[in-house]
């Protein structure tokens, strides 16, 4: 199965993370998986008074902060897996690359809010949920 790992580096990664590695044969060889994280945009104006490649170490360093305790975390679960970011909004760079990439699940931890909250606020997870064609598995 190809599964696509959505990560922000919170508790509810965290979370996630947990409860794949509690279920025998979820995080298993047999699998191919992906971690991908979205990196929030610089405003164009901090962009362009900084410069393109001091912006693209920013969004590299921020990935890295999150994707260096989940690599450790996978290869003490015996997994390889790819890591990718993708700059802009999580929601809509989750959903994207699932469907670009044929995946057959998307697993990403959910703070759970009550449903007034997210209909004031949305989540980055309700909004995969209807973006996303491909099954999303959503741990609390």
């Amino acid at each position: 199965m190809k599964v696509l790992l959505a990560v922000d580096g919170s508790v509810y990664t965290k979370r996630m993370l947990s409860f794949l590695a509690a279920r025998d044969g979820f995080l298993g060889p047999n699998h191919d998986f992906t971690v991908i994280h979205g990196v929030p945009a610089v405003s164009h104006r901090a962009a362009a008074f900084v410069g393109k490649s001091v912006v693209r170490q920013f969004h590299e360093s921020e990935a890295e902060r999150v994707f260096k305790p989940i690599r450790s975390f996978l290869r003490q679960q015996g997994i390889e897996a790819k890591f990718v970011y993708r700059v802009g909004h999580a929601a809509e760079a989750i959903s994207r690359f699932a469907e670009e990439g044929r995946f057959d699940l998307v697993a990403m931890g959910s703070r759970g809010r009550s449903n007034l909250v997210n209909l004031l606020l949305g989540s980055v997870a309700l909004k995969v949920l209807a973006r996303c064609s491909v099954p999303v598995l959503l741990i609390r």
